[in-house]
């Protein structure tokens, strides 16, 4: 049903909010009247960026700009929430949204004229596949999960931008080449980079069903990478970053050339390194290291989406009110929680991409499974939404992963931790155990067809003896295992929970995300070998520059 909310109690006429619901009113109303099928919802949404990039190697700065853009994507529902065009079918994707390019200014002409024209192309585009889908229903087996395709959610109404993104290019461009010429005293670096990326995200949606927000966030990240190859060919990297929802608090300048000084001399360690070797055996994965490793083994497996598709492995859509994790672990989403010790996280937002509020979700409580993540496309059991419907603009909404929070009833101290990593090494006979560090990331198999795997890459991983040598650095490292046997592998965690800013790339594209979580204790962990590359580091060497490094 239309719900038109009066234009003047939410903006003015001439804002790109009451521009939008006019043209969603004309545009439902004649498509309702004169289309066959008629639309039964119609979504508008806008996403505007604000944002401002520099770059510098070596002390001198690469790239400097800032920009502005909008996007448009539309959402054209036909048939019933039962069975409509964004019906899943096995081994299809839908994809009826195209992220338009809109108008800077709030030129009423202008913007009615986009958006009516991608109205119309979204439209034709769902009638053709319910066609479609219709006709191809009559000729299959019946699906296992019969749940509808649109879920009944409450409208909402919120008007609240984000503040004024608030920074000096200028400025920020002095910095880092400051920064980035910390590198120069390490010759064997063969590429280096420091960039700080600003960002004002304002989000616009108005649908038939009455939603009405206006919403964002700023984003400051400051990255640092560098990059290596050792003798026999491997490619070898070292990073970190700072996060924050505000330019002005990010780290204070030392900070950030400590940080630069640190990442050098890790990736000097590391072409210095012994190459590892196949292992199995006993771990520790510090906090960050395991809120990637829960982000990718486990985070990906309850996204809802995943648990009606007969294409994916379903690990878990039959787990529900079943033991999954360990009985003193519990993981919680929380896209509403702003900042862990200090540190803000990146998958915070107060509505998700239908327009549905954003809350809290106990995925898993001491180890029993509860509930999956849900956006508005129902599975068995779970007919509603619970704020997690996400997407990059011009990509479709599914069920994606936001801030996920490992909580632990069995934790110590990190020192208690490694005399059990200790224990656990003399235990099963091994010559040594792994403490891995430092992560960059990682991806998973999810798919039916392929194997149910995941990778996590780490950059930082020593070799931890039990018999009271130092800890040994060592290189080409690949964390390797399937999820279901990996999980019952946990044996204890640490009392300290750390914080993973970064991007997730799925099926709705890039969104931001966190994981938290404390170092843990596993009993086996599997490591491969990296792949090398045919290159050989360069046969010249560096150039001298006078009053410089060589």
């Amino acid at each position: 049903m239309l719900v038109l909310l009066p234009l003047g109690a939410i903006h003015a006429a001439d804002t790109l909010p009451a521009i939008l619901s006019d043209e969603l009113g004309r545009n439902f109303t004649i498509l309702k009247q004169k289309a066959d099928p008629p639309p039964y919802y119609i979504g508008y949404s806008i996403t505007e960026q604000e944002n401002a990039v520099v770059s510098a190697t070596l002390g001198a700065l690469v790239a400097q700009n800032q920009g502005k853009n909008r996007v448009l994507d539309v959402t054209v529902r036909v048939g019933s929430p039962k069975l409509d065009n964004y019906h899943r079918v096995t081994g299809e994707r839908t994809q009826f949204s195209s992220a338009t390019a809109m108008p800077l200014d709030d030129n009423i002409n202008s913007i009615k004229r986009r958006v009516w024209a991608e109205t119309d192309r979204a439209y034709r585009a769902a009638a053709q596949r319910l066609i479609k889908i219709q006709t191809d229903q009559q000729m299959k087996i019946a699906a296992s999960d019969t749940s509808g395709d649109f879920s009944q959610e409450e409208p909402v109404v919120f008007a609240q931008a984000p503040p004024k993104l608030k920074y000096s290019l200028d400025e920020w461009a002095a910095k880092v080449r400051k920064f980035s010429a910390g590198f120069d005293k390490y010759p064997l670096i063969l590429s280096s980079n420091v960039t700080v990326a600003l960002l004002r995200e304002t989000k616009y949606m108005v649908t038939t069903e009455g939603t009405r927000l206006e919403h964002g966030r700023l984003f400051a990240r400051v990255l640092i990478v560098a990059q290596a190859k050792a003798s026999d060919g491997m490619n070898l990297a070292a990073t970190d970053t700072f996060e924050s929802d505000d330019p002005a608090h990010l780290p204070k300048d030392a900070v950030i050339a400590a940080a630069v000084e640190q990442v050098a001399k890790n990736l000097t360690a590391l072409l210095a390194a012994p190459e590892v070797e196949p292992f199995f055996g006993p771990a520790i994965l510090s906090g960050r290291a395991s809120g990637v490793f829960f982000h990718e083994i486990f985070g990906h497996r309850v996204e809802g989406h995943r648990q009606k598709d007969e294409s994916e492995g379903q690990t878990f859509s039959k787990s529900v009110n079943g033991p999954v994790l360990p009985n003193f672990l519990s993981v919680i989403f929380d896209p509403t929680r702003k900042e862990v010790g200090g540190i803000d996280l990146n998958g915070t937002y107060l509505y998700d991409d239908e327009g549905v509020k954003a809350r809290p979700v106990t995925v898993v409580k001491d180890g029993i499974l509860e509930t999956f993540l849900m956006s508005r496309s129902p599975i068995k059991d779970f007919p509603h939404s619970n704020g997690h419907g996400r997407r990059q603009p011009g990509l479709e909404v599914v069920a994606r992963q936001s801030n996920l929070l490992v909580e632990s009833k069995k934790a110590v101290s990190n020192e208690k931790l490694r005399d059990m990593l200790k224990a656990e090494i003399t235990r099963q006979n091994k010559p040594y155990g792994l403490y891995f560090s430092q992560v960059t990331g990682g991806f998973t198999l999810t798919g039916r067809r392929g194997l149910q795997a995941f990778t996590v890459i780490p950059l930082i991983v020593y070799r931890v003896y039990a018999d009271g040598r130092p800890d040994e650095l060592v290189r080409g490292a690949d964390i390797v295992g399937t999820p279901l046997a990996s999980f019952s592998k946990i044996l204890a965690t640490s009392d300290k929970p750390e914080v993973f800013n970064g991007i997730c790339g799925a099926e709705s594209g890039s969104v931001p995300v966190s994981a938290v979580s404390p170092a843990i204790l596993v009993s086996e962990i599997e490591i491969q070998k990296k792949p090398k590359s045919e290159d050989r580091p360069p046969l010249l060497s560096r150039p001298f520059v006078l009053g410089g490094a060589q």
